[in-house]
């Protein structure tokens, strides 16, 4: 297995960080400060970060601010929601339930979802390919 790093971006120029490696650690904490402290979550309404990548598996590191919405109408794969901090209502075609700190939702490929902050919330999201 070869470690697979993210190069720098316009949004975090400090230079490259690893996200594959045959084990790797992961400071979550640290990482939501980070992202609490770029400019993206100053001006935007949400602000995220990839914390591991394979292809196979993807696990993104998602802070929202209050109201922000994120949704897909034809998604593809299949994903799981970890809420961190704050709550979030997770909306589908089949129902909406709100997710808050400490719970996990599953939803399969192929169900259209709305993710909508009902307060400042950070989740990890972790999508199957």
């Amino acid at each position: 297995m070869e470690n697979l790093n993210i190069d720098a971006t316009n949004n975090r120029p400090e230079g490259d960080r690893k996200i594959d490696a045959p084990v790797l650690l992961i400071d979550i904490a640290d990482l939501i400060k980070q992202l609490k402290d770029e400019n993206a979550w100053q001006q935007n309404d949400r602000n995220s970060i990839t914390v591991f990548k394979t292809d196979k598996m993807r696990i993104v590191l998602v802070a929202l601010h209050k109201d922000s919405i994120m949704k897909t109408e034809k998604p593809e794969n299949l994903f799981s929601i970890k809420v961190l901090k704050g709550k979030i209502k997770l909306s589908t075609n089949l129902t909406a339930t709100e997710v808050e700190k400490n719970m996990l939702a599953t939803v399969h490929d192929q169900v259209p979802y709305s993710i909508t902050a009902l307060k400042k919330s950070v989740f990890l999201l972790t999508v199957i390919e």
